[in-house]
């Protein structure tokens, strides 16, 4: 059994759904679980609306016009026969969203975040799976829902590991072991509660699907398709003369993942390694080629990799009456950025002071910034940049500093992180 990762990037236009079909031409013989991620920038879209439904800053029914008009497009140019069923499925799901951004919100922005933005992948998966059986790739629409258990950690579910491996094994093998199909189609980033309600497990979060999904199946392998040639050691976007990774640990991945690297989703490689399932990024416009494999290699390649995490806030924490930042303080800090869902990137103590820096969020960060203040003094620097290099040297560290200041550094064996504000 084989899982396979389609990202939004290639399945954007009916020209990428159709070269996803000829990538799975080319494996009719194997039993593959296809995941795909919503289509193009539909999350980013969908953001937008679930954001007009809670904060009444835009007309609803205006953001959810271009997305209807999207799909439809790429519908009109995949399926020549305009009553096929698939547009009827796929107005019933935008009918469904309109019904259910017609009223009030009844719970939290992350709770309606959730119900809404998880649509894209569910019209995603609806389309490809149609155009798949259309071309003569049979295959079964399969809602991840059914699989994937979560808690109800909006916008970042956590996964009930033992109940979605029992759920796979007993619902989702068979379909494969009985001969029903050799090929499924299912949404990625998207799970379900206990009580019902759908959850999204963190942004881009469906190269985790693939690793949940995998795990739960002893899977062979999973492979993730995207635009780049596999694990690059830098962003193209900041750096000409990138080198293609070809082989890499588990360990180096997960570090890679971790501080920011947009090829692979930091929860992606933990249960990967958990069962000794290889990681394969490939590219879907050169699928012949042999992009990167993640594994338990005994001998990583030891080059520099550079990655940038953009909009970064340095938020710095000091005691109102010049005492100690001790344990006591540092368990309230953790609490307030815990209870805003806010991550923290880099964080440095003094004896006065903590620092942290994070993504910048225009909703998330005035929350923690007022929580803080009852306790503390709070100030906070925006628009920086992170910069983390693995396997570094002064070289490389000289090479990302020109012109910029840095305000934080932290030097470990194999990884060093530098905060810095630009001057140019």
């Amino acid at each position: 059994m084989k899982v396979f990762k389609f990202g939004g990037a290639s399945v954007k236009d009916a020209a990428g759904v159709r070269n996803v079909a000829k990538i799975l031409e080319c494996y009719k013989e194997e039993k593959i679980l296809v995941i795909v991620s919503a289509m193009g920038k539909t999350t980013n879209m969908l953001e937008k609306v679930a954001e007009a439904f809670y904060h009444k800053n835009a007309d609803v029914a205006e953001q959810i016009k271009p997305i209807r008009e999207y799909h439809l497009a790429i519908m009109n140019e995949l399926f020549s026969n305009k009553n096929h069923p698939v547009f009827d499925t796929i107005n019933n799901v935008f009918a469904e969203l309109e019904w259910a951004t017609d009223g009030e919100q009844t719970k939290s922005y992350d709770f309606e975040y959730d119900q809404i933005v998880s649509i894209g992948e569910v019209i995603a998966t609806r389309i490809v799976s149609a155009y798949l059986n259309e071309t003569g790739l049979q295959n079964l629409w399969l809602d991840a829902r059914d699989y994937i258990s979560t808690d109800d950690t909006w916008r970042n579910a956590a996964v009930n590991w033992e109940l979605t491996e029992k759920n796979v094994q007993q619902n989702l093998v068979p379909l494969f072991k009985e001969g029903k199909t050799k090929l499924a189609i299912t949404q990625g980033f998207i799970g379900v509660t206990s009580e019902n309600y759908t959850t999204t497990l963190g942004r881009e979060g469906s190269d985790f699907t693939a690793a949940i999904f995998a795990y739960s199946l002893s899977a062979k392998d999973v492979t993730i398709w995207k635009d780049v040639p596999g694990v690059l050691n830098a962003d193209p976007k900041w750096f000409d003369d990138t080198v293609l990774l070809n082989k890499i640990s588990y360990r180096d991945a997960i570090e890679l993942a971790w501080f920011g690297t947009s090829v692979i989703h930091p929860k992606t490689i933990q249960p990967l390694q958990n069962k000794n399932i290889p990681l394969y990024v490939k590219s879907f416009i050169e699928p012949e080629k042999t992009g990167t494999v993640v594994s338990n290699t005994e001998n990583p390649q030891q080059i520099p990799s550079f990655i940038y995490r953009m909009n970064q806030v340095l938020i710095s924490i000091m005691s109102k009456d010049f005492s100690f930042i001790v344990e006591k303080n540092l368990m309230e800090i953790f609490k307030s950025f815990s209870e805003a869902g806010i991550k923290i990137n880099i964080m440095q103590n003094t004896a006065i002071s903590f620092s942290a820096s994070v993504d910048d969020d225009k909703y998330k960060i005035p929350t923690l910034i007022s929580a803080l203040q009852k306790d503390f003094k709070v100030a906070y620097n925006s628009g920086l940049e992170l910069i983390t290099i693995r396997h570094y040297d002064q070289q490389t560290i000289e090479r990302v500093t020109i012109n910029t200041e840095v305000l934080l550094e932290l030097k470990s064996r194999k990884t060093v992180q530098l905060l810095v504000k630009n001057l140019g």
